[in-house]
């Protein structure tokens, strides 16, 4: 553990981080599966995967800079992706500039990605790295898992080959593709309150299956694979704005098929109508999306004739988010590897209270602190960190008189003063019953310390914890 002196310099500092958080958050978006190119062709990847920079932290890291008299041009943070370890002969990289978005939020893009089929991978990862534009290093964040397929599936799908269903509650990008021309591509969004077709940006949507006899009111949700046929709702994981329930349908040579019941698969041509209408279908109309109204087909009831534009091609998609904060120190070294938990696993009880935390990124130079409280903590793997639960009265002595839960935030701290935060929360439950052989608590007034005293010494004795994700 840090020395006293030290511990307790960093502790004023993460107190007044946790009053005042100065992130810095990246955040990657990319396809689930990308499609393999063949020969001289270049398939990229569709839709293109997409950085998010967002945070307080980027505005004070400027005035930083600025303070250094390196002005605006030394802040500008450029970016490189490509795929991961294939050496440089088969690595493609494309250089990302960054533009602010309205809700201030840096945007980069990376269009002309593309994996050709010397390389032999089944998977393989996106690597992104970042810079200042005065040639300091951020860091290196890496995507997650993509799947490479030679073209999308004609078969029915089996439940077996998961990898290409698509479940409830997965996220998933639509994108539109006019007389199947590249420069045409249009990708379903959100901005500005309202559903819209961007040739820029995209959007992913939590794809949810519903009951069928629902109303828009109650959308009762369900487990399973998305079959052709089902009712669904998609609802956009950004701003939460959704569309009403949708009969999600095959479609074949323009045609909506109404009699196909069979799991959907990645990269599959399909529509959505708009449950209860006549024949309307979710569509788009140059940046705008519609409702349009598709043809009857008199010889051939079980299809319905669409248009261009309320044809969707479906493709899962994933998000992985990086947070960390360097407001307590000025940070020189990379950023990277910036730590993921993902899991919390609690052992033993008392003053021997262990927490395994699981994740990504682990490493030797990680402390666990709880809220404002530095951890006993035992570096195993880059998927494990282990670590001494503290004792509730390190908190102060507020704390003593515990008779509520209380819940403080997990962070991993650097030795150098870096901060990553993460979604998880750790909460400290005091034991409700009483110290057997103790006289019985009924005859304490309300208002004595020895009740007090005798639920903090309960407290202490069972050291019982919960822990949580927010």
């Amino acid at each position: 553990r840090s020395n006293p002196y030290q511990t307790n310099l960093l502790r004023d500092g993460v107190r007044r981080y946790l009053q005042l958080p100065a992130d810095q958050t990246v955040l990657i978006l990319h396809a689930k599966v990308a499609q393999k190119s063949y020969g001289n062709e270049k398939r990229f990847f569709c839709p293109p995967p997409c950085v998010y920079l967002s945070g307080p932290g980027w505005k004070l890291k400027q005035e930083q800079i600025k303070a250094r008299d390196l002005g605006e041009a030394g802040f500008r943070v450029c970016g490189y992706m490509g795929l991961d370890s294939m050496g440089s002969n088969l690595m493609e990289t494309q250089k990302l500039s960054f533009e602010e978005q309205p809700d201030a939020k840096g945007f980069g893009c990376a269009k002309a990605l593309y994996i050709s089929d010397a390389d032999k991978r089944k998977h393989f990862r996106l690597v992104l790295k970042l810079f200042f534009s005065n040639g300091q290093e951020i860091g290196t964040f890496h995507s997650k898992l993509i799947k490479v397929i030679s073209k999308p599936s004609q078969k029915k799908q089996s439940l077996k080959n998961t990898d290409l269903c698509i479940s409830s509650g997965s996220k998933v990008s639509l994108f539109n593709r006019l007389r199947s021309q590249t420069v045409s591509t249009r990708y379903l969004s959100v901005e500005g309150g309202a559903f819209i077709a961007s040739a820029r940006q995209w959007a992913a949507f939590t794809l949810h299956l519903a009951d069928e006899h629902c109303t828009r009111s109650e959308f009762p949700l369900r487990e399973g694979y998305i079959r052709y046929g089902s009712v669904v709702q998609l609802v956009c994981t950004a701003t939460g704005i959704t569309l009403p329930p949708l009969i999600i349908r095959k479609v074949t040579k323009q045609y909506a098929m109404l009699d196909v019941d069979e799991p959907i698969s990645q990269l599959h041509k399909c529509a959505f109508q708009f449950q209860g209408s006549d024949r309307m279908y979710l569509c788009l109309s140059t940046e705008k999306v519609i409702q349009f109204q598709a043809s009857p087909c008199p010889k051939e009831a079980n299809r319905e004739l669409l248009n261009d534009g309320s044809c969707w091609t479906i493709i899962g998609t994933e998000t992985v988010e990086y947070t960390f904060s360097e407001s307590l120190t000025c940070v020189h070294e990379p950023v990277s590897p910036v730590p993921l938990i993902t899991a919390l696993q609690l052992t033993g009880g008392g003053d021997v209270a262990m927490l395994e935390v699981q994740g990504e990124y682990f490493h030797a130079h990680l402390k666990v602190w709880f809220g404002d409280v530095e951890a006993e903590t035992m570096y195993r793997s880059p998927k494990s960190l282990m670590c001494v639960v503290p004792d509730v009265s390190a908190f102060g002595s507020d704390w003593r008189w515990l008779r509520y839960p209380i819940t403080v935030p997990l962070l991993l701290i650097r030795d150098d003063g870096l901060i990553y935060s993460s979604s998880f929360t750790f909460t400290y439950t005091p034991e409700q019953s009483f110290i057997p052989g103790q006289q019985i608590l009924s005859d304490v007034p309300h208002d004595s310390d020895k009740l007090l005293d005798s639920i903090h010494q309960e407290f202490t004795r069972t050291n019982f914890h919960l822990f949580m994700q927010s």
